[in-house]
C-alpha cells in the first residue's frame, strides 16, 4: 500500500506536472490582469457599465493587480498541499506566506478607497490602509524569524516507521488535490452569483475560498496529529504540533473579523507559532 501511494504521489506531483501547473497559473494571471485592465478602461470611458458590481474593483487601474494575485494564491495553496507531507513546520510556514499574500492582495483592492483630501485619522478607509501596510511589514518580518528558527531545528533520530507516516500524509495530499479544485469552482460560482446576480450573503471577497480551505487544513492538521501519536512520544513534538494547529485556528478566525481585529488575530497566530517553535528548538537542544 505504501508503494502504491508513493507512486501515485510521484506521478501527480511530478516535476513535469508542477512546471505545467506553474505555467498555466502564469498565463491565467497575465490574461486576468490584461482583461481586468480592459474592463476598467471600458467602464471608466462609458463603453461598459459595471456600476452594479458590489466592489470598487473596476474603477482604479491599481485594482487590476488584485486579479493576478488571486491566481498566485491558488498556486500557493497547491504548493501547501505539495509540502504537507514534509513536516508540520514547513506546512505552517507556507500557511503564513499565504496569509501575507492575502493581506498584500487586499491592499491593492483598498487603495482606490483612500481619500487623500480627508483627515487620515478620521477616515476609516485611510486607517485600514495604514493597518494593512503595517501588518504586511510585521508579518513579513515574523515569517523571516520563523524560517530562521526552522533552519535551526535539531536533528532527531528517525523513527523506524517514519516512511509509513509520510505515506499517510501523502495520501492526504492526494485527497486534497480534488478538494482544492472543487473549492475553486464553488468559490468562483459564489463570487459570480454575488457580484453579477446579487445572490448570496456577500461573503468577504478577500477571504473567499480561503475560509473553507483553512477550515479543511485545521481538520487535516488534527488528523495528522492523531496519526503522529503512533510514531512519537516526545512531549515537545506533540506540544509543537498542537501549537501549530492553534496557530492555524487563529489564522482562520482572522477571516471572520474585520479591520484591526482581523489583523491582530493574524499577527497573533504567527507570533504564537513562532514562540512555539522557539521553545521547541531550545527544549530539543537540551535533550540532545
Amino acid at each position: 500500500m505504501t508503494n502504491v501511494i508513493e507512486n501515485i504521489f510521484g506521478k501527480v506531483f511530478s516535476e513535469k506536472n508542477l512546471k505545467f501547473f506553474e505555467k498555466i497559473i502564469l498565463i491565467a494571471a497575465t490574461l486576468g490582469f490584461i482583461i481586468h485592465l480592459i474592463l476598467i478602461l471600458l467602464n471608466n470611458n462609458g463603453y461598459l457599465d459595471l456600476s452594479f458590481f458590489k466592489d470598487q474593483l473596476f474603477v482604479n487601474p491599481i485594482s487590476a493587480i488584485y486579479t493576478p494575485f488571486s491566481f498566485i494564491l491558488i498556486y500557493e495553496a497547491f504548493l501547501l498541499i505539495y509540502f504537507l507531507p514534509r513536516s508540520f513546520t514547513t506546512a505552517i510556514a507556507k500557511q503564513f506566506e499565504i496569509m501575507s499574500l492575502i493581506l498584500i492582495r487586499k491592499i491593492f483592492k483598498d487603495i482606490p478607497n483612500v481619500n487623500l483630501n480627508d483627515n487620515w485619522i478620521e477616515n476609516e478607509n485611510n486607517l485600514q490602509l495604514i493597518y494593512d501596510l503595517s501588518g504586511v511589514l510585521i508579518v513579513f518580518f515574523l515569517i523571516y524569524l520563523f524560517k530562521k528558527l526552522r533552519e535551526g531545528l535539531p536533528q532527531l533520530p528517525v523513527h523506524q516507521n517514519l516512511d509509513r507516516f509520510i505515506s499517510y500524509k501523502k495520501l492526504i495530499s492526494l485527497f486534497l488535490v480534488p478538494t482544492l479544485t472543487f473549492l475553486c469552482v464553488i468559490s468562483f460560482m459564489e463570487w459570480y452569483n454575488y457580484a453579477f446576480l446579487g445572490l448570496g450573503s456577500g461573503a468577504n471577497i478577500d477571504y473567499l475560498f480561503f475560509v473553507d480551505f483553512f477550515t479543511i487544513l485545521i481538520l487535516v492538521d488534527v488528523f495528522i496529529l492523531l496519526v503522529s501519536f503512533q510514531y512519537t512520544e516526545r512531549y515537545s513534538q506533540l506540544i509543537r504540533n498542537t501549537g501549530f494547529i492553534i496557530s492555524t485556528i487563529l489564522l482562520r478566525l482572522s477571516f471572520s473579523a474585520e479591520g484591526l481585529t482581523s489583523l491582530l488575530l493574524l499577527v497573533s497566530g504567527i507570533v504564537f507559532g513562532l514562540i512555539i517553535l522557539l521553545i521547541y528548538n531550545n527544549m530539543e537542544k537540551e535533550y540532545k
